[in-house]
């Protein structure tokens, strides 16, 4: 799985951290993040949820 997200886009509402917690969470400006280790989604079955939460859709996911 490869997630994307679109930093020019991101609005750092922070629904994707709050679905994802194990995946996603805010840069130190309050932007959607990738944890470490997580750039794959590490099997979390939220993450496509965490994709469709983000109101302004900055986070792609795609089979790689």
């Amino acid at each position: 799985m490869e997630i994307a997200i679109d930093k020019s886009v991101c609005i750092g509402a922070g629904q994707c951290a709050l679905t994802a917690p194990d995946v996603f969470t805010q840069d130190d400006d309050g932007f959607s993040a990738l944890l470490p280790g997580r750039e794959d989604g590490g099997g979390d079955p939220l993450v496509r949820e965490a994709a469709r939460a983000c109101p302004v859709g900055a986070i792609t996911v795609s089979e790689s």
